[in-house]
C-alpha cells in the first residue's frame, strides 16, 4: 500500500475567449518555456483557420477531435513469473483526454505547413473527420490491446 496522499487536482481557470477548461488545458499543453501568450495567440489563430477552412465553429471542430483521438483501452507492461506480458486494461477518463491532447500536439509538431496555426488548424481538421496520424495512433493502441486480450486475467 502507498503511504503517499492522492495529488490535489488543482482547478484550471477557463480560457478567456471560449470559457471553456478544455481549451484552457489544451493551451497549456501546447505551451513551451512558460510563454502562454504565444500559445494563446497559436491556438485562437489555428480556430481561426479552422472557422475558414471548414466552415464550422473552432471550439466545435476543436471538440470533435479531441472525442474522436481519445483512446477507450491501452496496454500496461505486467511482470509475472519472469515474463513481461501487455496487459489490455481500460483507460481513465483524464487519462483519455491527456493521451488525446498529447497525441494531437506531438503529430501536429512534426507536420510540414508554415505556421504552427496552420499545423495544428490541419491536424485538429483531420482528427475530427477521423483521419490523420493520431486517429491512426489511437487506432494503433486499440489494435494492440486487441491482440493481447489473451492476457486480459493479468489485470488487477
Amino acid at each position: 500500500m502507498s503511504r503517499r496522499q492522492k495529488a490535489i487536482k488543482r482547478k484550471i481557470p477557463p480560457d478567456p475567449r471560449y470559457d471553456s477548461q478544455t481549451v484552457s488545458k489544451f493551451i497549456n499543453s501546447l505551451m513551451l518555456d512558460g510563454k502562454k501568450s504565444v500559445a494563446e495567440s497559436i491556438f485562437y489563430k489555428a480556430m481561426d483557420v479552422i472557422e475558414q477552412r471548414a466552415g464550422q465553429s473552432g471550439v466545435q471542430v476543436f471538440k470533435q477531435a479531441l472525442s474522436n483521438v481519445k483512446p477507450s483501452v491501452e496496454v500496461k507492461s505486467r511482470r509475472v513469473g519472469g515474463a513481461t506480458y501487455q496487459v489490455p486494461i481500460e483507460v481513465k477518463p483524464d487519462r483519455k483526454a491527456s493521451l488525446a491532447r498529447r497525441w494531437i500536439l506531438g503529430f501536429t509538431r512534426l507536420r510540414n505547413e508554415k505556421t504552427m496555426a496552420e499545423r495544428l488548424a490541419a491536424e485538429l481538421i483531420a482528427a475530427s473527420k477521423g483521419e490523420g496520424s493520431s486517429i491512426k495512433k489511437k487506432e494503433d493502441t486499440h489494435r494492440m490491446a486487441e491482440a493481447n486480450r489473451a492476457f486480459a486475467h493479468y489485470r488487477w
